[in-house]
């Protein structure tokens, strides 16, 4: 009977939860999941866990929080969200505050503060129940990544220059004084554009990224904000509607929706009468473009999947997780 720790991606948007749970005890916590709730219900049963905390890092841009369909689905489990910086939310939750600790089996969670992607954002330390002040690992979120850190201009450029300089404040003051020896778990792998250059690797430790990670190289706050807002990528269009969506709180789905099919006499038509945008997943392009469905797609437009039987899952998760709402697609 021992740890269970288990990172679940989510292709297409680049995005990684964890399950951090004990089997001994029973119990589990997800960190920011995602809408496709199954996989975390799955997961957990299959290592023999009950969910009973669900953690956010942040008000997420870049996906919608799947925290309210978890929690609908696992009714015993809280979600737990950061109120620093005073951020406010629209949906039943618990507070989180700097310094606040929470017991999973045998692993202790401490909460640190750490603004500047977002800021209220926040990162989760891991440490043996024994050892609480010896951190084995840090849950980063969007804060630190591999090779790289979480860009600080997604609430725009009146904020972009305070967030980049707690985001400098952040990676020197917090990460940088860990040992070598911890080991970071980061909310998002390459592709993702809620960072520069992000790296290949899932994980990394603190020593390997005090090294080769060129956010961490900088010893002044200014030379550090020109180079984190000079390399951020450009900022998809949908990122400031999803911050209002989760802060306000999805809409809970209940399950992902069934997209109906359409004959192709009758799926042909609705593309003649422009019944809505056509997209086409049955390719590794489609697959790879699904994660630009958000930038290009307005959310209140009906939407006409093409699909192999095989794909039609994958495409729905992976809308599922950049749009609100799938309940007017139609396939073919």
């Amino acid at each position: 009977m021992a740890l269970v720790f288990e990172r679940i991606p989510t292709e297409g948007i680049a995005e990684l939860s964890c399950l951090v749970g004990d089997d001994s005890d029973g119990v589990a916590a997800v960190f920011d999941p995602t809408p496709d709730v199954d996989k975390y219900v799955e997961l957990a049963r299959e290592k023999k866990v009950s969910i009973t905390h669900i953690f956010e890092t942040h008000i997420h841009a870049d996906l919608v929080s799947g925290a309210r369909e978890l929690c609908a689905r696992v009714p015993s489990a809280k979600i737990f969200v950061s109120h620093e910086r005073g951020a406010r939310y629209g949906f039943d939750h618990e507070k989180l505050a700097d310094g606040d600790q929470f017991t999973i089996g045998k692993t202790v969670l401490t909460v640190k503060h750490t603004p500047g992607h977002a800021p209220e954002h926040v990162s989760y330390l891991l440490a043996e129940k024994d050892h609480a002040d010896t951190p084995w690992g840090v849950i980063t979120g969007d804060s630190l990544v591999v090779s790289s850190a979480g860009r600080p201009d997604l609430l725009g450029e009146s904020e972009a220059v305070k967030l980049a300089e707690q985001q400098f404040h952040t990676l020197r003051d917090f990460y940088l004084g860990l040992p070598d020896s911890v080991l970071i778990y980061p909310a998002h792998g390459p592709g993702s554009p809620c960072g520069a250059d992000i790296g290949d690797r899932l994980e990394s430790t603190i020593g390997y990224e005090r090294r080769f990670n060129s956010f961490l190289q900088f010893q002044d706050v200014k030379s550090f904000t020109e180079y984190a807002l000079s390399t951020a990528p450009p900022v998809p269009t949908y990122y400031p509607r999803m911050k209002k969506v989760n802060a306000k709180g999805p809409e809970i789905l209940g399950n992902l929706p069934r997209v109906p099919g359409l004959p192709p006499k009758a799926f042909k038509q609705a593309i003649e009468e422009k019944a809505g945008v056509l997209i086409d997943t049955r390719t590794m392009l489609g697959y790879g473009g699904t994660i630009w469905a958000g930038w290009l797609l307005d959310p209140d437009e009906p939407v006409l999947l093409v699909c192999i039987r095989s794909s039609e899952r994958m495409a729905r998760r992976r809308c599922s997780s950049i749009s609100s709402s799938l309940n007017s697609c139609r396939r073919v």
